[in-house]
């Protein structure tokens, strides 16, 4: 469930706008869906129901075909956006313009306050660094990362660039790159294209269910060592524990995953050294390196790199010496 502090204010949307000719004849709810991209369908077929938008003047069924050139009048209450605390806590900012934040999130910091975590987290230390951060839906986060999973984030500054980065997102042109270290040995890159949706039966999990939303992952091989393998991936999707959850579905599960990796798995010959490595990795080996994005001002291509942590760094050094004693 989310978790939502006490004093929260509502935020007002007045907004006027126009259905491009080229969306001529989508539904009305579709058509603003896809002009209004920082917004759910849910939220606007609510609007629409109840009156808070408006076609030519008049009320409209979400069903309604468009033609284009409908002008459109939004005068709405969103729900009550929180009004967080803004705690001093260190970041470590890669890059900053008017327009966009990118951060590269330490393992350990939670991405928004939630359940058990009310604050102490980046959404708390955003909200010190940039406090125009608090009018904008979850102040300017268009993705997360999980908890123990270090890397890469962007953050919108303006609403502008809020609605380009959803945008992005939404169509997958933002590329999202990452490198972990799985249990066994691949033989060659390749892809899983499984649905993700919360676990049947145990809800504070993600599982590949049949009925859930399309997840696609893309994975080459960086290093391959006796009994693992350090892999580059790059997400087509951005499901809740994605890369956890493909790769424990094709039973190559992340190193130090506590949820989805089951036990350490040893493998004949291991030097002790590694068994030790394994044993004390406590968090999944998971790191988003790569960011890439439309800039949402310039509309220039921007990419990011960030090295990977020295925990990860230093378990690939116990792996290759692992693999140098097998020779």
């Amino acid at each position: 469930m989310p978790y939502y502090p006490q004093n929260m204010k509502p935020v007002q949307i007045k907004q006027q706008l126009i259905i491009p000719d080229s969306y001529a004849n989508l539904r009305l709810d579709l058509a603003l869906s896809k002009i209004l991209p920082e917004y759910s369908r849910t939220q606007i077929q609510e609007w629409i129901e109840t009156g808070a938008i408006r076609v030519d003047g008049k009320a409209a069924k979400a069903r309604l075909k468009v033609t284009g050139g409908e002008q459109i009048t939004i005068d709405a209450a969103i729900k009550q956006q929180p009004e967080w605390e803004a705690q001093e806590i260190p970041l470590n900012i890669v890059h900053e313009d008017d327009s966009i934040l990118i951060i590269n999130k330490p393992a350990g910091l939670v991405v928004h306050p939630g359940a058990g975590n009310a604050d102490r987290t980046l959404l708390n230390a955003l909200l010190h660094h940039a406090p125009q951060l608090q009018q904008l839906p979850r102040a300017g986060i268009v993705h997360r990362l999980d908890k123990e999973t270090s890397g890469l984030l962007v953050i919108a500054k303006t609403p502008a660039a809020l609605k380009s980065l959803t945008h992005q997102i939404k169509k997958r042109t933002m590329v999202r790159e990452y490198q972990c270290i799985v249990y066994g040995r691949f033989i060659s890159g390749g892809k899983v294209d499984a649905p993700i949706d919360r676990h049947p039966l145990q809800r504070k999990r993600m599982a590949v269910v049949e009925t859930g939303k399309p997840a696609i992952t893309h994975y080459r091989i960086a290093q391959k060592f006796r009994a693992l393998t350090f892999l580059t991936v790059k997400l087509e999707t951005g499901r809740t524990h994605q890369i956890r959850v493909h790769m424990a579905h094709i039973r190559h599960p992340v190193v130090g995953d506590p949820v989805y990796g089951g036990r350490v798995q040893l493998a004949k010959n291991m030097t002790p050294d590694l068994i030790q490595a394994l044993r004390q990795f406590k968090r999944q080996a998971l790191h988003a390196f790569a960011l890439g994005f439309d800039h949402p001002e310039s509309g220039e291509f921007v990419r990011w790199e960030a090295p990977m942590p020295a925990d990860m760094q230093e378990l690939v050094k116990v792996l290759q010496q692992d693999a140098a004693e097998a020779k």
